[in-house]
């Protein structure tokens, strides 16, 4: 795997997007979102995707064109994802052969799943899309390898191999033929009990089997007298007495041996199809990805049917522009009869390339910079997007700084954990990186952060880089960048106060914004009305002091 062959994210950006490890008890995360794979090698390739986006354009529309054709092919999809449903995890069964781990009931499963490879194999050859036919080109149903299994293994093997009972008849005459003697042995007994009971005039004649004599006829003391002189006297019993003959010592030496030829013959004859089974490693693996990229082109598409997703418009100009764009974890996961108020944005070098994004606590600001990134992320993979229309120009890295989060078992405070991510943000961004930082500087003093913060603004619009950024801050100071810098520009999460109460109306619109609502949003969270109302005053006051450039003593008001 080339690193320079995929859009490139470090483990913070991975973390803080939650794209396969969510931070909350919930656990949602983009994959959980996504992954609606039919098949365990689907589900996994999904994950890799999401983990290792795209960076070829070529190879990003590719997958964008065929998801489009899936979407239009309805039957199509159907019989594909059906069929996939049938293959089980040939990957995983596949990898268990060198290390002759696979048990019958697994090889018979393959073989099954070769049978479906041949189906899909079919199918795509017989599409209009080039991708699907060279995908349906390059499958191995490996047919002679699916039939001898089909032949050899019984229809419902066991788990175990030791056990015996797993390899067809017709495989092996000497295994048919120690079957024969086992199956037929009560059959024998019968008849033999009856031919010397006959023979002798003993009616009550019986055969029996213990472990000490194996088996043996039973004669009563009342016709002891009739005993051939050849039958050779075993044991003696109270009311009678046990005897074996010539003929019952042959018969017990070829059915007690043939169970264990039985089951030596059936391990050797398996161990032989794991043999051969293992000049197919190559093709089968191969068959699994293909089947993989498969099940997750087939997922895009029902995800895009199902949730409104629209094809993303990737190109290596400027332009990044979203329309009505949505976050598409949050989206799935709203509470019944809420939708999601989408929002448009828009990013390029020449005239927006900084956007500085104000507003309230719990307004959206931290769910807008995610959703930007995981559309972005989204269209790199080759999936549909949650926007109206989406233009995203080709991205080569993308950095997050989002949320606060000590590492105290590192020993590192909120400030460090900070200060280390963003530190790996300034060290390799390129021109065409996409940026999301998200209250940096909070964990330190209130003019410490904005003076890293004022930093880091100008780092992002320098002349030297030309990155897309978008920056959330609490400090509305950093509104007064938008003078300064032409590229970087102020916007504001809008919000409505109905007498004391503030709605949060989750709509991006132009310019900056001055309060941080930080004591409505502690009245929502259930504070006590007192402690409410003392924050207020004391907001009200601390007001006054910066207004009037004069400091008191406010801890006896």
């Amino acid at each position: 795997m080339d690193r320079d062959d995929f859009l490139w994210m470090d483990r913070f950006t991975i973390r803080n997007l939650e794209l396969v490890y969510g931070n909350s008890d919930g656990n949602h995360t983009l994959l959980s979102v996504l992954d609606n794979t039919v098949s365990p090698m689907g589900a996994r390739l999904l994950k890799r995707w999401i983990v290792f986006p795209l960076k070829d354009i070529q190879k990003i529309n590719e997958r964008l064109d065929t998801v489009e054709y899936l979407i239009k092919e309805t039957e199509f999809r159907n019989k594909i994802s059906q069929h996939l449903k049938q293959c089980g995890d040939i990957e995983r069964l596949v990898s268990k052969i060198p290390l002759k781990k696979i048990n019958p009931r697994e090889v018979l499963q393959l073989a099954r799943g070769l049978k479906q490879v041949a189906a899909i194999k079919e199918l795509c050859l017989a599409s209009s899309n080039e991708y699907l036919k060279r995908l349906g080109d390059a499958l191995n149903p490996c047919p002679y390898i699916a039939e001898k299994i089909f032949k050899e293994i019984v229809d419902n093997p066991p788990a175990i191999a030791a056990k015996g009972g797993m390899m067809n008849s017709g495989v092996s005459n000497d295994l048919d033929d120690l079957r024969k003697i086992s199956s037929s042995g009560k059959e024998y007994l019968t008849e033999l009990q009856q031919k010397e009971a006959e023979k002798t005039g003993i009616s009550s004649l019986k055969i029996g089997f213990n472990n000490v004599f194996g088996y043996y006829l039973e004669v009563t003391n009342l016709h002891k007298n009739k005993v051939p002189a050849e039958w050779m006297r075993k044991q003696t019993l109270t009311s009678a007495e046990r005897y074996i003959t010539a003929e019952l010592k042959e018969y017990e030496e070829k059915i007690t041996g043939a169970e264990e030829k039985i089951l030596k013959i059936e391990l050797e004859l398996f161990e032989a199809l794991l043999n051969e089974l293992s000049d197919y490693l190559a093709p089968v693996q191969t068959n699994g990805n293909l089947l993989a990229i498969q099940d997750c082109l087939c997922c895009f598409a029902n995800n895009a049917i199902q949730f409104q997703y629209k094809k993303p418009q990737l190109h290596k100009g400027e332009e990044l522009i979203i329309k009505d764009g949505r976050h598409p974890v949050i989206e799935r996961n709203l509470p019944v009869g809420e939708s999601y108020i989408g929002n448009d944005l828009e990013l390029n070098k020449s005239e927006q390339q900084l956007i500085i994004l104000t507003g309230p606590n719990m307004s959206g600001k931290s769910a807008l910079l995610r959703q930007t990134a995981l559309i972005t992320l989204m269209a790199h993979t080759g999936s549909f997007v949650p926007a109206a229309e989406a233009k995203i120009s080709l991205t080569d890295k993308i950095f997050t700084r989002v949320g606060a989060s000590d590492n105290l078992s590192g020993g590192e405070s909120t400030f460090m954990v900070e200060m280390n991510e963003t530190a790996s943000i300034i060290n390799n961004i390129t021109d065409r990186s996409l940026i999301l930082l998200d209250e940096i500087g909070r964990g330190t003093s209130t003019y410490d952060g904005i003076s890293i913060a004022w930093v880091l603004q100008s780092i992002c619009i320098s002349r030297h880089t030309n990155q897309k950024t978008l920056f959330a801050t609490h400090y509305h100071e950093l509104n007064e960048l938008e003078e300064k810098f032409p590229r970087a520009k102020n916007f504001h999460v809008t919000n409505k106060e109905v007498g004391n109460k503030i709605i949060f109306l989750r709509k991006l619109a132009r310019g900056g914004s001055t309060h941080s609502f930080g004591i409505h949003v502690a009245k929502i969270a259930g504070m006590p009305p007192s402690l409410i109302d003392r924050a207020n005053e004391i907001l009200l006051h601390l007001e006054s002091i910066h207004e009037n450039g004069k400091a008191e003593n406010i801890t006896d008001k």
